[in-house]
């Protein structure tokens, strides 16, 4: 029997679409948020447990790597709303074609990285 399948599938040889690229960092972000709810969490009930707990979480709060995981989750947070308005908007058949998934997903790009940016101004 022939066996006509890929031999080799090198998947860094595929060429995504940018509406697909747009799709899995949109899953990826709703992860990051998940495991960043925990931090914030903690980070939460830290502060509310004493004064000197609550002065140890705003010294943590405070180091340029707290900043840094704070403007990633702040990140995800307004990529994951840009493009879960995108995702919406399918749902309601705006977009559908190979043309409007690519202007969505442009769109949502552009969008996502001008609020990342203004997100970076207030965190810093």
């Amino acid at each position: 029997m022939k066996d006509n399948r890929p031999v080799n599938l090198n998947i860094t040889t595929i060429k995504f679409p940018l509406a697909a690229i747009a799709s899995i960092t949109h899953r990826i972000s709703g992860i990051a948020l998940f495991v960043g709810t925990a931090i914030l969490l903690y980070l939460l009930q830290l502060s509310l447990e004493s004064q000197t707990s609550f002065d140890l979480a705003v010294e943590i709060l405070s180091s340029p790597v707290a900043k840094l995981i704070i403007w990633l989750l702040l990140s995800a947070l307004l990529y994951h709303l840009i493009a879960g308005a995108k995702h919406l908007l399918l749902d309601l058949g705006i977009g559908e074609s190979k043309a409007g998934a690519k202007t969505g997903a442009m769109l949502t790009v552009v969008l996502a990285a001008i609020a990342i940016v203004l997100g970076g101004l207030w965190v810093w």
